[in-house]
């Protein structure tokens, strides 16, 4: 082969190695982070690509779209409801702590000022703003506490509190069993730390941040729960 077919060989095989090259380099420019976008993607769950309506309550005329609404407890078995009657809240009477995912019909929205011995887990500030509302069937009106005011101060804490929508509907794809825990307010295997937290609250221990992989200790109105996650499913269970 003669020396100008053997340079022109070579230079044809280096151009057509560089012109891939740089097309792999322009695709990647075009679209950069796509592979890493698309593997955080595949790691998330169902779970995790749920949207939860938020309000975002900065002062106490902002929680009167409540009134009249059914809401659905998040923060299960840490917050303190009275009975109310007469027009005001009985902190005397305390009924307990409400379940994880109670539906509540919240009837309106008041203040009132909680006395000094009363520990309902706000703040107590010069007054508290209460949830009134009425258990499904029930002609009882009850009040808890999701705020407080102190001077220009407000702080409201009704979408850490609440669902707003029936997370019956919103996590639908969980199945009849798991449903049927929660509603029972125990733990089987296999549940995710979420669907656990529906069970039996958000009064809970841990030494890890890392969720889904760790055991975590729950206090379900003095019932105490010890659950062991792997990849997000509860493999061992404890009561105590």
């Amino acid at each position: 082969m003669k020396a100008w077919k053997v340079f022109l060989a070579i230079t044809l095989v280096t151009l057509t190695i560089g012109g891939i090259y740089l097309y792999s380099v322009f695709k990647q420019r075009e679209s950069p982070g796509v592979t890493e976008q698309k593997a955080a993607q595949d790691a998330l769950s169902r779970d995790d690509l749920v949207v939860m309506r938020q309000y975002f309550p900065q002062h106490f005329d902002d929680l009167q779209r409540l009134e009249g609404t059914t809401v659905w407890m998040q923060n299960g078995y840490t917050m303190p409801y009275f009975a109310y009657t007469g027009g005001r809240v009985d902190f005397a009477k305390k009924i307990g702590l409400i379940p994880a995912t109670q539906e509540m019909e919240v009837k309106k929205i008041i203040k009132a000022a909680a006395p000094a011995k009363v520990d309902d887990g706000i703040e107590h500030g010069s007054r508290q703003a209460f949830a009134v509302f009425a258990l499904p069937g029930a002609k009882e009106l009850y009040a808890t506490p999701v705020g407080y005011m102190q001077g220009n101060e407000e702080a409201y804490y009704t979408d850490l509190l609440f669902y707003y929508d029936n997370p019956h509907k919103t996590y639908g794809y969980w199945g009849k069993d798991v449903w049927a825990a929660i509603g029972a307010h125990e733990v089987k295997p296999g549940m995710s730390e979420l669907e656990v937290r529906m069970a039996i609250g958000h009064k809970m221990q841990t030494d890890s941040q890392t969720e889904g992989d760790r055991t975590v200790t729950y206090d379900m109105n003095g019932k105490k729960w010890a659950v062991t996650f792997v990849k997000n499913h509860a493999t061992e269970i404890k009561q105590g």
